[in-house]
């Protein structure tokens, strides 16, 4: 589990298909994804939350970005489930929308996984995407 200062975690969008209902309005968390933040920010007192962003970069445009934050920036959108605090960056907003956020854990790897329905493709290693 990778989570140090800003550069962060196992971020991998998923291509898998939801066939139930989404809000569109926001960004979703599995009891996986919130009980897993609880957890890393227990350690953390001095940080409120964590931040999550689109930077450009891989060989399909896009990639996740996680990061511990102390504060929710001025054009931040903040979401709030079962006690976690989520800011999602003015520049993944829309990216974002209607995307869940699930923590999964295997015998080789844990991770943070987005399951996006906006996705309109990935790179052959599934660390980059396009919308």
């Amino acid at each position: 589990m990778w989570l140090s200062g800003k550069a962060l975690l196992g971020l991998i969008p998923s291509t898998k298909k939801k066939k139930r209902e989404r809000n569109r309005s926001h960004l979703l968390m599995t009891p996986s994804a919130v009980n897993k933040i609880k957890q890393l920010l227990k350690d953390k007192p001095e940080h409120v939350g964590v931040k999550v962003g689109v930077r450009t970069r891989g060989c399909n445009g896009l990639s996740y970005t996680l990061e511990y934050t102390k504060t929710k920036g001025d054009s931040d959108e903040e979401v709030v489930q079962d006690g976690v605090r989520v800011f999602i960056e003015k520049k993944a907003q829309l990216t974002l929308l209607g995307t869940e956020m699930d923590y999964v854990e295997d015998k080789l790897s844990s991770e943070f996984v987005f399951n996006n329905p906006n996705i309109k493709g990935t790179c052959g290693c599934g660390e980059s995407f396009n919308i």
